[in-house]
């Protein structure tokens, strides 16, 4: 792949936006949001690991690999149709592929998915989207299935986390599993005059899930197991309706809900059951959580422009730097910020003095 070396860096865009913050913050702070850039590489600039580190997946375009913390691209490798990665594994496969072999980061064969789909991984959870987009199953490290699920609707919003698998679907019924297969919650939200799941999530326990719904008269719903149903605790109308898939997710300690809406990220508390709205523009693809004071790092995107967003836990936007770009994507390890773009991996250091 050529490399342009006069496309721009997120690393200016980064450092002004230190200056602009610090300088003409509107809110006093009892501290200061200082982000500090460390080095930009080229994900090209493949090198072999030297010791056992920690691997951060990336994916830029038609390319997925790994790097280190320190900037070391570890691998790249180019796809040609579709590929999923995580922490542990990848694979990339074909429109027709019958079966699917998956690798971990060193690029050894783990093992196969023997069943012809579209596979999907999240952290260590692996899982295979069949024919149809009306069923999914479950599996096990090895490729071995652990459990299959089969509507008649398709499958339009999915997600997962240890404590278990969410589903939404077009019939506007929302499913929730444990990690043996069983049903844990299902209902359908409803109050819309057309019925849809275009967003849903699931908490770290797998007590609560979480969705948006709808089309003409879009809600926000959350609900929770209650004695064998499920119970609503919390809903909101939204006054825009969209009509594609979103980004619904809870909060590592699961008090904390986000939802992407039109011009605006949703925040629903609930301890106090109260939400919050911060303005955002585009369409928001990734929400991370910062070890530094709990600040959230959230990217969306508008056409060909990326915005990078910190807010505080609540509802307190700190600022935003954007850049244009065809691909991106944010990682975050402990008080690091991560920002890919297109062909090049930057580090940002992130600290409150």
């Amino acid at each position: 792949m050529k490399i342009n070396e006069k496309k721009s860096s997120p690393v200016p865009f980064i450092a002004a936006f230190c200056f602009i913050y610090i300088i003409l913050s509107a809110r006093p702070l009892s501290t200061e949001l200082h982000l500090k850039p460390e080095w930009t590489e080229s994900i090209q600039n493949v090198k072999p690991v030297i010791a056992k580190e920690e691997l951060i997946p990336f994916r830029l375009s038609q390319n997925i690999g790994y790097f280190t913390k320190d900037g070391r691209i570890v691998s790249c490798i180019s796809f040609p149709f579709k590929a999923t990665i995580s922490d542990s594994r990848f694979a990339y496969y074909g429109a027709d592929s019958q079966y699917t072999e998956f690798r971990t980061p060193d690029a050894k064969i783990a093992g196969r998915m023997d069943t012809p789909g579209f596979p999907f991984f999240e952290e260590d959870r692996m899982y295979m989207f069949f024919p149809g987009g009306t069923s999914f199953g479950m599996y096990a490290e090895d490729g071995s299935q652990l459990w299959k699920y089969e509507s008649y609707a398709p499958v339009t919003a999915f997600s997962s986390s240890t404590g278990g698998t969410v589903a939404g679907f077009a019939d506007g019924t929302l499913v929730s599993f444990d990690n043996s297969g069983n049903q844990t919650q299902r209902f359908s939200p409803g109050g819309s005059t057309y019925e849809v799941i275009l967003g849903a999530g699931i908490s770290q326990d797998g007590s609560r899930i979480a969705c948006v719904s709808g089309q003409d008269k879009q809600r926000f719903v959350v609900a929770e197991k209650n004695s064998g149903h499920s119970r609503v605790i919390f809903h909101e109308y939204l006054e825009n309706s969209q009509n594609f898939q979103v980004l619904v997710k809870f909060s590592s300690d699961s008090k904390t809900v986000w939802y992407d809406a039109k011009g605006f990220l949703g925040i629903a508390n609930l301890d106090t059951l109260k939400s919050s709205r911060i303005p955002i523009d585009g369409r928001i693809i990734q929400i991370e959580e910062s070890a530094v004071e709990n600040i959230v790092f959230v990217l969306s995107r508008n056409a060909d422009t990326y915005t990078v967003t910190a807010i505080e836990p609540s509802d307190h936007k700190l600022s935003s730097f954007s850049f244009t770009g065809s691909s991106a994507f944010i990682q975050v390890r402990g008080n690091m910020l991560f920002v890919g773009r297109d062909d090049r991996i930057s580090k940002i250091s992130v600290s409150r003095e």
